[in-house]
C-alpha cells in the first residue's frame, strides 16, 4: 500500500513522462494575433457619437395654450444642478433628476414632453451645452 506522499510523487513522475513523450506538440502562441483595420480611429473615437449638425436637435412643438410660461423657479430648480459633460458626472443620474423636477409641475393644455424639451438645455452647461464647447 503506498502513502499518499508515494502516490503523489508516482502521478508527478507519469506527468513529467508524458510531457517528455510527446516533444512535437507545439508550444501556445502567446501573442494576440495582428489585425488590420481599414479604419484607424481608436475605439473610444469608434463610440463617440456625431454632434456635427445636431446642434439645435431639440425640437419643441407648438404649444397652443394661452399665457403659457415658465416659471422662474422651476428654472431655477433645472439649474441648480447642471450636467457639464466631465468624465466623473452621471448622465443617468443627470436624466433620472432632470424628469423628477420637470415631473413636479402639470401646465394645463400643454403637453409635459413640451415642457421637458423646452427645459432641457437648460440642464447642461459647459462642453455639454451645445454651441458653447
Amino acid at each position: 500500500m503506498r502513502t499518499r506522499s508515494q502516490a503523489r510523487k508516482h502521478r508527478q513522475q507519469q506527468v513529467r513522462q508524458t510531457s517528455v513523450e510527446s516533444p512535437n506538440l507545439e508550444k501556445p502562441n502567446n501573442n494576440p494575433p495582428i489585425v488590420t483595420m481599414a479604419d484607424n480611429r481608436t475605439m473610444a473615437q469608434l463610440l463617440e457619437a456625431p454632434t456635427e449638425g445636431y446642434e439645435d436637435a431639440i425640437v419643441v412643438p407648438e404649444i397652443t395654450a394661452n399665457n403659457f410660461e415658465i416659471k422662474h423657479g422651476l428654472l431655477n430648480l433645472v439649474q441648480n444642478k447642471q450636467f457639464f459633460g466631465h468624465d466623473k458626472e452621471d448622465p443617468h443620474a443627470h436624466i433620472r433628476y432632470f424628469n423628477k423636477i420637470t415631473s413636479t409641475m402639470k401646465f394645463p393644455n400643454v403637453p409635459n414632453t413640451s415642457v421637458k424639451l423646452m427645459l432641457f438645455p437648460f440642464s447642461l452647461e459647459g462642453a455639454a451645452r451645445p454651441g458653447l464647447a
